[in-house]
């Protein structure tokens, strides 16, 4: 903008209608109010200065605001020190700056020949000569839109510096209501802000103790279910321990039953099942496909005369012979029982929340469903994503040596190994099952046969028997706790020594045993001790030992501790040790097939390799498998502990509920199952009852596994798998109360029409390994148990509370002192 050079820069003189038209502007009332409102005004006086121009006065908003703090200095000065000349306070503005700095109103000026006079100006007057006229739009001071004029004149005599004359025209009447309209909105814009902040704030508080009172609500509503929960639970394990109470009550009297008739009853032996071959066992199914021979009579056939009990696993009822296949695969076809005929099934009707809600819920097949977040999203990371020549080539049969060299690093560190293993002892194959079949096959000769504890997971079965026609030898555990066995199902030295001996009797070559660590369905987990005395067993009798440790990371509680093979100093035949495991269980993808065998023996090592032909793994499978082991700080800080932390939740959710049920299983922490005890819902003690009950859950839609398919030696027993998502646990666990609940009706109705007789062994049990043992399941007679028996039954009772702690004698003595001197008479004649 052009202000005409110099001349008008900062310090230029001003004329007095030059000052007198920016006092005019200067001293209006809407202008002190922004002067007194704001910090920084230069806006203001820029403003002015352009008003100053449209009147021809070209002066810049520094120089306006220069002159008012120069005339504002003067004014002080004067009034302040009282400076003024003898003849009074003649300087000519004085008057005005006064009333505008102490809140008067505005003056006209008369003429200045001897003092400057003010007068108030009415509405409609005008100045004569010399007069400027502009409305409110012009002066950019914030005015209403009506327009206000002002007439300013200024007379001018022959000596300007002695006299003149400048009239001033205050505002119209209506002015000063229209002003404080224009300072209440201006006062509302100011305030507006402010207002605006402490109505969200309040707002927002409101909202959050709303919620803070929905959230109080739900959690007081929670903290009422989990008390009425805790009810119901105290109340049932009261029932429970009355029970309890009665129960050992009834052993203590079957004790003294046999102690006065000085005599005891052996249990009979359970002869070990022994396989035959292909054509010999086609035409022993063939021979019972139209009877359907009874399994308990067949259970205790002599050993000559046995096969490998393949009744649970086939299904010989209208099977015909293929012309088109050998025996093998005549056996192989037939080879379909509970465990295929619910996978098939399962994917004929699996559930969906949304497209299928009504179909089978799968508690049968041991996958982690846990877990596919972390691993999707670990398994589609870049450093997975490499395809390179030698990755789409044939490998090394026993695997590409990165892998090997990092499965090697890997189970040094999980296994605890006290020296680094090597990746030469290192076999990579498509799963273990795979191992399995390539290990009988190296190590066994048709009709040899390998030693194995029942139950056991029933794959085995396919991968030695089906595949390389090696037999199975039974080391049948049961349920009773006597003075040897400290825990149901427990696999001791003495129970692998009578196996052995039995079938060496018969004349089958055992040349293997198999150990499952962590145990599938049971869930144990073998003790350092244990496992060197099973060893110590095989080297005595120089059998190769598979030991299966697939779930070895998915032992999801601190309480537990589990001990690999490797971890050991030294083993007692490390030649003829060979461990197994792979990522299928523990890293929750089976859907990869991929497992490693680590053996010392180069010979059975090498030998496997040549199998690896048909067992192999493709090379990007690899890669990605080699990358997962790596990445330890990912597996021990993200994965391992969400996992056991959801694996632990889950478990504790299908337990509580069994709890509920009144049902007994096995305590375990260790897998993705708990195995338990359906048989006080078995009309009777057959495997066909324990099938039909299968069938039940089936019907309802939820897939178990049955006992059966684990070779269990006492029907009733299931496996049920909690890696689960929340919402199908709380679904097939409604399934299956429901399914319990009829068939205990029924049970009842069938009780009272005739007098319930117990056609069971008595099944012992312990607190720390299963939870409330169902009363039908005790011993009804003294001649269906021993005196060993039931001392081993009586002491799991006493572990199992503390009765005795709470029931003292000397406390009973004092509560019922009559029974207590009848007891003590009856003790003092014995």
């Amino acid at each position: 903008m052009d202000f005409r050079g110099k001349k008008y820069e900062r310090g230029s003189n001003w004329s007095d209608p030059e000052v007198v038209e920016l006092l005019q502007l200067w001293a209006d009332e809407s202008v002190q109010i922004e002067l007194e409102s704001c910090l920084r005004n230069q806006h203001v006086f820029n403003r002015i200065a352009e008003v100053l121009r449209e009147k021809g006065i070209h002066r810049t908003g520094d120089q306006c605001r220069e002159k008012i703090k120069k005339m504002k200095l003067e004014y002080r000065r004067i009034k302040d020190n009282s400076k003024a000349p003898r003849g009074g306070r003649t300087w000519k503005f004085y008057e005005v700056m006064d009333r505008v700095l102490t809140s008067r109103p505005a003056l006209a000026y008369g003429s200045l020949s001897s003092s400057m006079m003010a007068q108030q100006v009415l509405q409609g007057s005008m100045v004569e000569s010399y007069h400027h006229q502009f409305a409110s739009s012009a002066l950019p001071f914030g005015h209403s839109q009506h327009p206000e004029l002002m007439e300013i004149k200024c007379f001018s005599e022959p000596n300007m510096a002695n006299s003149s004359r400048i009239q001033n025209v205050v505002p119209r009447p209506g002015f000063s209501a229209l002003h404080r309209l224009r300072k209440k909105r201006k006062g509302q814009r100011m305030r507006d802000p402010l207002d605006d902040l402490l109505l969200k704030t309040l707002t927002s508080q409101r909202a959050m103790e709303e919620r803070f009172l929905q959230m109080e609500e739900r959690r007081f509503q929670r903290d009422l279910d989990v008390e009425e929960r805790r009810m119901q639970l105290e109340q049932r394990r009261f029932e429970l321990e009355r029970e309890h109470e009665f129960r050992m009550f009834n052993v203590f009297a079957q004790m003294l039953s046999i102690l006065k008739q000085s005599h005891s009853s052996s249990s009979s032996s359970v002869a070990m099942p022994r396989s035959l071959d292909f054509s010999q066992a086609l035409s022993e199914m063939e021979g019972m496909g139209g009877g359907g021979s009874n399994l308990q009579e067949m259970r205790f056939r002599p050993l000559t005369k046995r096969r490998v009990d393949m009744h649970g696993f086939c299904n010989p009822n209208g099977f015909q012979r293929s012309p088109y296949l050998s025996a093998r695969g005549n056996f192989a076809n037939m080879f379909q029982g509970s465990t295929e005929e619910g996978y098939k099934a399962y994917h004929a009707d699996k559930y969906d929340e949304d497209k299928n809600p009504n179909g089978i819920i799968n508690f049968g097949t041991s996958e982690n469903k846990l877990c596919f977040d972390l691993m999707s999203k670990r398994l589609t990371q870049t450093d997975m994503d490499l395809m390179e020549p030698s990755l789409l080539q044939y490998p090394d049969w026993k695997g590409h040596l990165f892998l090997r060299e990092e499965v090697a690093r890997f189970l040094t560190y999980y296994c605890k190994a006290p020296a680094p293993l090597k990746a030469e002892n290192v076999i990579v194959l498509n799963g273990c099952g795979s191992l399995f079949s390539a290990l009988a096959t190296v190590l066994c000769d048709p009709g040899e046969a390998v030693l194995i504890a029942t139950p056991f997971y029933g794959g085995i079965t396919q991968s030695i028997f089906l595949y390389g026609n090696v037999k199975l030898v039974y080391v049948c555990l049961d349920s009773k706790i006597t003075g040897t066995n400290t825990r149901p199902f427990q696999l001791t030295v003495e129970k692998l020594e009578k196996a052995l001996q039995d079938a060496q009797a018969e004349g089958v070559t055992v040349r293997a045993l198999i150990l499952l660590n962590p145990q599938n369905p049971l869930g144990d987990i073998y003790s350092l001790s244990e496992l060197r005395d099973y060893l110590e067993f095989a080297k005595r009798h120089e059998l190769h030992v598979i030991v299966d440790e697939i779930y070895m990371l998915s032992v999801f509680d601190e309480s537990a501790t589990f001990h690999s093979v490797l971890s050991m100093d030294r083993l007692p035949d490390p030649q003829r040790t060979h461990v197994m495991w792979g990522i299928t269980k523990d890293f929750a993808v089976s859907g990869i097939r991929f497992g490693t065998l680590y053996t010392e023996n180069q010979d059975v090592a090498d030998a496997v390799a040549s199998l690896c032909y048909f067992h192999g793994v493709c090379g990007p499978i690899q890669h990605k498998v080699a990358q997962l082991l790596k990445d330890r700080d990912w597996i021990n800080q993200v994965y391992l502990r969400a996992n056991h932390a959801r694996l632990k939740a889950a478990h504790t959710y299908v337990t509580d509920e069994l709890k509920t049920l009144g049902v007994p299983f096995l305590n375990r922490n260790a897998g993705f199952f708990v195995w338990i005890d359906f048989r006080k819902y078995l009309k009777t003690g057959t495997f066909e009852e324990e099938l039909l009950l299968w069938k039940r859950f089936l019907d309802n839609k939820v897939l178990l596994s049955c006992g059966k398919a684990f070779e269990c030696s006492e029907p009733g027993w299931f496996r049920i798998i909690f890696a689960d998502k929340t919402h199908r646990l709380q679904l097939g666990m409604q399934r299956i109360r429901k399914v319990l609940e009829e068939r205990e009706q029924e049970i009842l109705a069938e009780e009272k029409e005739q007098p319930c007789q117990s056609d069971q062994d008595g099944k012992a049990d312990s607190t720390d390994e299963v939870i409330f043992v169902s009363r039908h399941q005790e011993p009804t007679c003294a001649s269906s148990s021993n005196l060993g028996d039931l001392i081993g039954l009586l002491q799991q009772q006493m572990r199992s509370s503390d009765w005795l702690q709470k029931n003292t004698a000397e406390q009973f003595a004092q509560e019922k002192p009559e029974i207590y001197d009848v007891f003590s008479k009856l003790v003092g004649k014995q």
